[in-house]
């Protein structure tokens, strides 16, 4: 089936939704990126804090708790409303970063952590975003969010040890506890109100399980697809960095020089196939455009990574199809989910990235191990091939041009006349 033109910009109260939303997140996620860069240089300072393996239990303790708890965050978010659960989540993530501040020894730190990881808003904001935007516009929506969270990245690697020089790892802690109540109140007074729909029980809760979302074979197609690209991009940069090194002879710290204008280049590169995308009715083409574009990255960086500009060009392409993929694929979640179970499809959603980051680690410390770096670039095209040949075959329902943001968010499961087939 021929993608069908799709017309009109989105309206001032979607685009209120869509920058609100993304300053929500970015607060979140400034505070955990701003942690990353200089956390390992801290560690040793605590008591039991030179123990490496404690220290990746720390930084990673907040992803572990995230992915547990995504999902009951979702299935909570359909039945008692989306900000309920987003106000409960950040006041979670401060005390938890108010822990962290306070401690001393690395196992106050990683519960501190493990205490923020509670905070499992994601699925709720998406499902927010979803609920406030139509179909047709809620990619650009999720594109916003995206390019957010890519920028607070990008910022904190340069922020980063400016502030652990001045405020120590304690005060980083607690700017983080106080970025997540500032979140608070821009979900009370800047985001739109939610739905009312969206705001009280589901009238079918059977209908809302995970068991149901978990068995909807289109859901599985997005999720495999959102392990694959997280799995990807996280054994990347256990080998990136010592890349940028050795070929590219660049110091560790002079490694924000590259991620910088190579995240904010590829913001800059999507927005118009993006958007010609959505005005051609080509979302088809974009999707499985973007999977051939990250698997052309790996096996570039397999073969030609020889320098500083052959790695820079590799991970500029790789960035591209990653900040498209990130926009279209929650997009698709909400269309394919049923209306009254989005969050919930979104907490699946979330929790499979999260283990795709894990697996990420994992398997690429393995692969660099007894492969290198090449065997870990080999590793991610294959995923990319697996992937598109996945996504082939997949179904999802066309946007909807008319009504309410609510109805128009309404989407099927995939499975009717006039579903779209990407691929």
């Amino acid at each position: 089936m021929q993608d069908s033109p799709r017309a009109g910009r989105m309206s001032p109260a979607e685009l209120r939704a869509g920058l609100s939303l993304a300053s929500l997140f970015a607060l979140r996620m400034l505070g955990l990126f701003l942690i990353l860069p200089v956390f390992a240089v801290h560690a040793p300072h605590l008591a039991g804090g030179d123990n490496l393996t404690l220290v990746g239990v720390a930084l990673g303790a907040y992803g572990l708790t995230q992915a547990i708890l995504q999902i009951p965050y979702g299935v909570a978010a359909d039945r008692y409303g989306r900000k309920r659960m987003i106000v409960l989540g950040l006041l979670l993530f401060a005390a938890g970063s108010f822990v962290a501040a306070a401690a001393t020894d690395i196992y106050l730190t990683i519960l501190g952590r493990a205490i923020q990881g509670s905070g499992a808003i994601s699925a709720a904001v998406m499902a927010l975003a979803a609920d406030l935007t139509r179909e047709e516009h809620r990619t650009k929506a999720m594109a916003i969010i995206g390019a957010s969270i890519g920028l607070m990245f990008a910022l904190s690697l340069v922020a980063a040890p400016a502030l652990y020089r001045g405020i120590g790892m304690g005060g980083i802690f607690a700017l983080t506890g106080v970025l997540a109540l500032a979140g608070i109140w821009v979900t009370r007074r800047l985001v739109p109100p939610e739905p009312a729909a969206h705001g009280q029980a589901a009238p079918d809760l059977a209908a809302a399980t995970v068991r149901g979302v978990l068995r909807n074979a289109e859901l599985l197609r997005l999720n495999l697809g959102i392990f694959a690209l997280h799995t990807a991009q996280m054994a990347m940069f256990v080998v990136v960095p010592p890349l940028l090194v050795e070929r590219g002879g660049l110091a560790v710290a002079d490694h924000w020089k590259v991620y910088l204008p190579v995240i904010a280049a590829s913001f800059v590169l999507m927005v118009p196939p993006l958007l010609a995308a959505e005005r051609h009715g080509r979302a088809r083409r974009l999707f499985l455009g973007s999977i051939a574009l990250l698997g052309a990255a790996q096996v570039w960086l397999t073969g030609w990574a020889t320098g500083l500009g052959s790695i820079v060009l590799g991970l500029l392409a790789f960035f591209v199809g990653f900040n498209l993929l990130e926009a279209a694929i929650p997009s698709l979640v909400t269309r394919v989910a049923p209306a009254h179970a989005k969050a919930t499809a979104l907490g699946v959603y979330n929790t499979t990235q999260a283990f795709g980051l894990f697996a990420g680690g994992a398997l690429g410390g393995v692969f660099a191990q007894h492969f290198g770096a090449r065997g870990v670039f080999a590793l991610c095209a294959a995923l990319m091939a697996l992937w598109a040949a996945v996504a082939a075959g997949m179904k999802v329902p066309p946007p909807r041009g008319a009504g309410s943001p609510v109805r128009a968010a309404d989407g099927g499961e995939g499975r009717g006349p006039g579903a779209e087939r990407v691929g």
